[in-house]
């Protein structure tokens, strides 16, 4: 029986995980009594918080007598790479679009690589039941988008649903009677052909997903391309360019997907998407096969990176006090520990022997691996992001990397947010109403003017805007962009903050830390609100007499101070400014600490 292969995409939360959820459940995977977790594919920590999905992963369902594997792919651009891999071992997609939003930036992105693929979307118009919900109009703009992005007559030629993941229905008309997912049971299908495959030949597969199990080791995700695979058979592995991955080896482990386990089977078929276990040597974007196959799987080339950190040793005063890894050895292991799987970062070493260039889609693709690596107990230092340019051969321009930005914002701050992203380069593109008295603005805008905008957005919005960006193209680089207005307020000594001190302070700026927060010699505790830096005494007390007594410091009453998310703290920072990331705490410095040295450094600046 050959499956059927199928992936899910979408812009982010747009309600895949919670499809694949009701596609489970309604399919029988699930017992009717059985307590299985809301979003039950997205298993990560990360994931789980942010509501996001951050790896692609494997499930299989029974429809009617077929089965059928399902790979939640991730929504948001920063991990595209994981969907562009997906792709090349899916025979159909299901397409989920919002109702009440319509395309979203993403959207047009997964789609372009689904048609690229030569796949025939299934499009779901999901969240039908919203009060704003517009079915019609959004399936008419889907047709627009597919017909942008030169789809052909069959692709054009596309079945439509109506659905609501939470609710679990889907049926051809939004009004319809409601009543259970089989109408996308039948989709699937009627639509997606069984996977085709050569069980004659000599066995090979495409490893597309790679991730570790404490008692496997590393295990690789990947469709059978051809032959039949069994328990212990010797295998190989290949390179894109036809080289060898290591030796040969033995199939120690082979699993299956069923339901959302993975479960150990003596043989598997081309055609299914399986795990293998015991290949050492083997990495995403190989080819696993018999010793007897010479020529790889052709795979398809990852988009490259369009932003870079530099990721350094935690060298403040307050380094190894809450992370137990903070060696340039065990920080170089983790990251290229990373790479391996995760096809869309490049790992480089810079001329500090101390501090490695990470290269990745964007801020939070970077985010959520500096996330991962202080909860697993480092310490690390992170630069500010930077965009990587290239060089056109033919004309001997620089390009930048250039994003689609779609900002849907209430009327009242409309002009505000034309007029800020207009200082930093963007080209307004579209302008109209969506609903209520909300616009949405579409702008084409560089990439290196986005670092930093999300949260002067979010002030100028009343917290009320949302923005989408997804990588378009690069293009010639578009002249300088003014920088962060304000200096910082930057500690001279060591030691725990006073209040007395902050309390003096509060006219000078916006503090970051509270009275009792340890800080040293040249870390940032708050904005000035002058364009100068500015160098404070953070652990001055009140002198105390027979009039001033130590009492009346209960009295003094401070503002809040100004808290920075990670992904918020390193678009923040200044390019002579660091985040210090330990387990427990995040900290903006310099990157010089002594301030005679960091005057001089400003002086040879000025001077060059």
């Amino acid at each position: 029986m050959t499956p059927r292969n199928l992936a899910i995409i979408a812009h982010v939360d747009h309600g895949k995980t919670t499809l694949v959820d009701q596609l489970l459940r309604q399919s029988g995977t699930f017992r009717a009594n059985q307590q299985v977790a809301e979003r039950a594919m997205d298993s990560n920590d990360l994931e789980r918080e942010r509501g996001i999905t951050i790896l692609a992963k494997c499930t299989s369902i029974m429809c009617g007598d077929s089965r059928v594997n399902i790979v939640d792919t991730p929504g948001h651009a920063d991990f595209g790479g994981e969907v562009e891999r997906i792709l090349s071992m899916v025979d159909g997609v299901l397409l989920l679009v919002d109702a009440a939003e319509g395309p979203m930036p993403q959207t047009k992105f997964v789609l372009m690589k689904a048609l690229a693929h030569g796949l025939r979307p299934i499009v779901v118009v999901n969240k039908a039941d919203k009060p704003e919900a517009r079915p019609w109009e959004v399936q008419a703009e889907v047709f627009d988008l597919f017909a942008a992005l030169d789809a052909d007559d069959d692709q054009l030629d596309f079945p439509t649903l109506f659905a609501s993941a939470k609710e679990g229905w889907a049926d051809t008309d939004p009004d319809g009677p409601r009543a259970s997912m089989e109408p996308l049971f039948e989709a699937i299908l009627n639509k997606v052909p069984p996977a085709e495959a050569d069980e004659e030949a000599p066995f090979s597969m495409l490893a597309t997903v790679l991730d570790a199990d404490p008692y496997l080791g590393r295990v690789l995700t990947g469709r059978i391309h051809s032959g039949i695979a069994k328990v212990n058979m010797p295998v190989k592995a290949l390179k894109r360019d036809g080289s060898s991955a290591g030796g040969t080896a033995r199939l120690t482990k082979l699993l299956a997907y069923r339901g959302l386990q993975r479960v150990p089977v003596e043989e598997a078929r081309a055609g299914d998407i399986i795990a293998i276990a015991g290949l050492d040597g083997a990495t995403v974007a190989d080819t696993i096969c018999a010793p007897e196959v010479s020529e790889p799987i052709p795979a398809r080339p990852i988009d490259p990176p369009t932003l870079a950190m530099t990721f350094s040793i935690n060298d403040s005063p307050l380094a190894g006090r809450e992370g137990d890894k903070v060696t340039s050895r065990l920080i170089r292991a983790r990251l290229e520990r990373e790479a391996e799987g995760n096809v869309a970062l490049e790992i480089r070493e810079t001329e500090d022997k101390d501090a490695f260039e990470v290269a990745g889609r964007g801020e939070l693709q970077l985010g959520v691996l500096i996330e991962t690596m202080r909860r697993e107990g480092f310490e690390l230092s992170i630069s500010r992001p930077r965009v990587l340019f290239r060089r056109d051969e033919a004309t001997g321009q620089t390009l930048e990397p250039v994003e689609l930005v779609q900002i849907d914002v209430d009327e009242d701050y409309a002009g505000v947010v034309v007029e800020k992203v207009s200082q930093r380069r963007g080209e307004l593109v579209d302008m109209k109403p969506s609903g209520g008295d909300k616009q949405r603005v579409v702008f084409r805008a560089p990439a290196r003017g986005l670092i930093g905008y999300h949260g002067e957005f979010l002030t100028d919005t009343r917290g009320t805007g949302v923005m989408h960006r997804v990588f378009d193209s690069y293009e010639p680089y578009k002249g300088p962009i003014p920088a962060r207005r304000n200096g910082a307020i930057i500690a001279q000594g060591q030691g725990e903050a006073v209040a007395y001190a902050l309390w003096n302070l509060e006219d000078r700026g916006v503090l970051f830390i509270d009275p009792g927060d340890m800080v040293y010699e040249g870390m940032v505790i708050g904005e000035h609100n002058r364009p100068a830096d500015l160098e404070v005494n953070a652990l001055k007390a009140k002198q105390l007499s027979n009039v001033r007594s130590a009492g009346k410091d209960d009295a003094i009453r401070l503002t809040p101070p100004r808290r920075y998310a990670l992904e918020e703290a390193l678009s923040y920072i200044g390019d002579d400014e660091l985040v210090e990331v330990t387990p427990k705490s995040l900290r903006l410095r310099k990157k010089t600490l002594d301030p005679h040295v960091r005057k001089r450094e400003q002086k040879l600046r000025d001077a060059g």
